[in-house]
């Protein structure tokens, strides 16, 4: 088995597929229902978000599991083969978990250093064990991506990196507001990035700030966080109509701002004509693009702050490149030592039943030989007994104690295609990690020890997708890779 991720980003997807590929809690909670009756699925994570929707799995075999996923996210999103293939990205084994690790700390996301992401994998977490989609594979992977996430936050300058979506949103408001803090704004919304909206409109010092939400006391919530108002679902039309400026980001599935009824409502209030911005960061889109066609209306999306993002980038390297530069090295670097580790504690956890194995083996032989010394001397005295158990005991753990090292250092070594030293221990020694003697031990701590797999094959990770799919299911292909997780 081994880890694989399939999906597609803002960076290897255009806006509009990212939009239908957009999934709810409903369409997300089917895709994983999909993977868990998959074949060569044992367990599954959906990561999906205003800019990703990405499937982390466990895999019996690479093609199986790959054809399964692919055919998945098809099935629910309703993209064809044709549009789906030349955008998805795969990752598998340590490049898996290297880009898992990475985007929990913000490197892989639209905005560099956002930390909205660690809230998303954090729910996406709680949905798979909420649906036991998860098991001793991929929930340890995913709390150690949160632990890296959080390290990368507090231990790096990432944050003075980060240009959150909704701070370049407020950068071109100004450019037609000039006096954003005397602005009337409307947050449509009341999940993650409206609350992150919420908190920023409040550092900028913009006190007239009304929260509308399809539940109210959510909206209620979190108006309340900043001293700001709730309004009702139904005033949201004329609220709009009347402001200056409006962010929304509802995850709904139909326009929540219509271009009629947007027209309508700013005539009534004698607002046409007047400036409004609209700051549009769901997927799909909250605003009918149609109201571009107002006078006085102006709507930046996900996909034009995307474009505008490089260039205040740049903008940004250019003004401190010391400080951007050493925060994202630091946070890469701090990526790259905790996959180590985590491959480490991997492969040590690996050989631990066949050391298990190995240590119940000793034990058995030596309870046999003093069974067999207690039917030839019954007379032995107890004391004399008891210093032959203890030196035939000294014997085996000096014989057993090169082995057992070396093994735990060649396992444990950062090896292009690391051996699977347990299996080795089982050939030798002709152990069964499996019977009741050994597997009823207490266990030892650590991750959960991967059953074993067939040898890896190198050249899995480097063909293209649809390669990788047109081998099928029937190939057997083992989920590995360049230097692969044993």
């Amino acid at each position: 088995m081994s880890v694989l991720v399939v999906g597609l980003s803002h960076h290897s997807a255009p806006m509009e597929l990212l939009e239908r590929a957009t999934l709810d809690a409903d369409r997300a909670q089917e895709l994983t229902g999909r993977l868990g009756s998959a074949g060569h699925v044992a367990e599954s994570l959906v990561l999906t978000t205003c800019n990703r929707l990405e499937v982390v799995a466990q895999a019996e075999t690479f093609h199986g599991a790959l054809t399964e996923i692919f055919e998945s996210i098809s099935a629910v999103t309703g993209l064809s083969d044709d549009e789906l293939t030349p955008h998805l990205y795969v990752h598998h084994d340590e490049r898996a978990v290297s880009h898992v690790f990475s985007v929990a700390c913000g490197l892989d996301s639209m905005a560099v250093g956002e930390s909205q992401i660690l809230g998303q994998l954090r729910d996406a977490l709680a949905a798979g064990q909420r649906d036991d989609s998860l098991g001793p594979a991929l929930n340890p992977l995913l709390q150690q991506a949160l632990r890296v996430g959080k390290r990368a936050h507090a231990e790096t300058a990432i944050d003075q990196v980060s240009r959150s979506l909704v701070t370049l949103g407020l950068e071109r408001a100004a450019t037609v507001l000039p006096d954003l803090t005397g602005a009337r704004v409307v947050v449509v919304g009341a999940g993650a990035m409206s609350g992150l909206a919420v908190a920023t409109l409040a550092r900028a010092d913009i006190a007239d700030v009304v929260v509308v939400n399809r539940t109210r006391e959510r909206a209620d919530a979190l108006a309340a966080q900043h001293d700001f108002r709730a309004a009702d679902w139904s005033e949201l039309v004329h609220l709009a109509g009347g402001a200056d400026l409006v962010l929304t980001c509802t995850g709904a599935a139909d326009r929540v701002i219509d271009h009629d009824e947007l027209a309508r409502t700013r005539a009534e209030q004698g607002r046409t004509g007047s400036p409004l911005v609209l700051l549009d960061l769901a997927l799909p889109r909250d605003v009918d693009p149609a109201v571009t066609d107002l006078r006085g209306v102006r709507l930046w999306g996900l996909a034009e702050l995307q474009a505008e993002l490089g260039t205040a980038d740049r903008d940004a390297v250019a003004d401190s490149p010391a400080v951007v530069d050493a925060a994202v090295t630091d946070v890469r670097d701090l990526v790259t030592a905790e996959v180590a580790s985590y491959l480490t504690e991997r492969r040590a956890a690996r050989l631990a039943p066949a050391l298990n194995a190995l240590r119940t083996r000793a034990a058995q032989v030596v309870d046999a030989e003093m069974a067999r010394l207690d039917q030839r001397l019954p007379q032995l005295a107890a004391d004399e007994r008891a210093e032959v158990r203890q030196t035939v005991r000294r014997v085996v753990d000096k014989l057993l104690h090169t082995p057992v090292v070396r093994a735990k250092q060649l396992q444990a070594g950062q090896h292009a295609h690391p051996g699977d030293y347990g299996q080795a221990l089982r050939e030798l020694f002709d152990l069964d990690p499996r019977e009741v003697a050994v597997v009823s031990r207490p266990p030892a701590s650590g991750p959960v020890p991967a059953p074993d797999v067939p040898a890896p094959d190198a050249d899995a990770d480097h063909g293209s997708t649809a390669d990788a799919l047109r081998a099928g299911p029937g190939s057997g292909h083992p989920a590995s890779g360049a230097g692969g997780m044993p």
